[in-house]
C-alpha cells in the first residue's frame, strides 16, 4: 500500500472517530475507504473493527469523564453489549450478511423519522417498568447487530436509548458509546483471534480515530442537543442512501 493510500486512511480514521463518537455510523466512513485501497471484504471488515475499538475507548471515556452519560447503567449495558457483540461476530463467520440489508434499510428509515420528530417533543425522563430487562435487551439486541453487520449501529442505540428511558439525545449518545464499546471490543477479539485484522493498518488509523472520538464528543457536550440532533439525521441518511446503493447493486 503506496504512502498516499496510508494517509488517507489515517484521515478516513479520524473523521470515522469524530463522526462516530457524536452519532454512530463512523465505519461509513472508513470500511468503504478499507475497500477502496485494496483490501478483500473480509479484511476490510475486520481491520474496520481493529481501528474503532480506540476510538470507542476514547469517546466513552471522554462522555464518562464530562457527566455525559448513566454510570448506573453501565455495567449491565457493557456485559450485554460485550454478549451479543460475541454471538453476532460468530454468527457472521458463518453466514452471509446481505440478506440484511432491506430490513436495515427500514431500521434506519424509523431511526430517522424517530431522530427527526424528536425535536418537537419535550424530553421527559421515564423509567420502563422493568429497567433492567429492557437494558439487557437493547445492548444484546444491537450488540448482536453490531458484532454481525454493524453500520447504522450508533445511531440505532441512540434513538433506542430515547425511546426506550427519555434521554435527551445527547445523554442517548453518551449511553450509546458504552455498548458501542463493549460491541467492539468483542467483535475485534473474535476477528483478530481469526486473523481478519490487518494490524499495520488498523494501529495507524486507530490513534487518528481516538483523537477524532475525543474532539467529537467534547463537540457534542459542548454544543448539546440540537448540535447531536442534526448530525445523527445526517448519518442516518447517509447510513440509508449507502445501504440503498448496496442493495441496488447486489440484485
Amino acid at each position: 500500500m503506496s504512502p498516499v493510500a496510508y494517509a488517507l486512511l489515517v484521515l478516513a480514521g479520524f473523521g470515522s472517530g469524530l463522526v462516530d463518537s457524536i452519532a454512530g455510523g463512523g465505519g461509513l466512513v472508513t470500511f468503504p475507504a478499507l475497500v477502496a485501497a485494496g483490501l478483500p471484504p473480509h479484511l476490510a471488515l475486520g481491520t474496520n473493527k481493529g481501528q474503532a475499538v480506540f476510538g470507542a475507548v476514547s469517546s466513552a471515556v471522554s462522555y464518562w469523564r464530562g457527566g455525559g452519560l448513566d454510570r448506573d447503567r453501565a455495567a449491565l449495558a457493557v456485559a450485554c453489549g460485550f454478549a451479543g457483540s460475541l454471538l453476532g461476530a460468530f454468527t457472521l463467520l458463518a453466514v452471509r450478511p446481505e440478506p440484511l440489508r432491506p430490513i436495515i434499510l427500514v431500521l434506519l428509515a424509523g431511526a430517522a423519522a424517530v431522530v427527526l420528530l424528536r425535536g418537537r417533543v419535550k424530553a421527559r425522563a421515564r423509567t420502563p417498568s422493568h429497567p433492567r430487562m429492557v437494558l439487557a435487551g437493547i445492548g444484546l439486541g444491537l450488540g448482536a447487530y453490531d458484532g454481525f453487520f454493524g453500520p447504522g449501529v450508533g445511531s440505532m442505540l441512540i434513538v433506542a436509548f430515547m425511546l426506550c428511558f427519555g434521554d435527551s439525545i445527547t445523554r442517548a449518545s453518551g449511553n450509546a458509546k458504552v455498548v458501542n464499546l463493549a460491541s467492539n471490543v468483542a467483535a475485534v477479539a473474535v476477528f483478530g483471534a481469526r486473523g481478519t485484522v490487518l494490524w499495520a493498518v488498523a494501529l495507524p488509523m486507530a490513534v487518528a480515530n481516538g483523537l477524532g472520538a475525543a474532539l467529537g464528543a467534547r463537540l457534542a457536550l459542548r454544543h448539546g442537543d440540537r448540535f447531536v440532533r442534526w448530525v445523527v439525521l445526517l448519518v442516518v441518511l447517509a447510513a440509508m442512501a449507502k445501504l440503498a446503493v448496496d442493495f441496488a447493486r447486489a440484485r
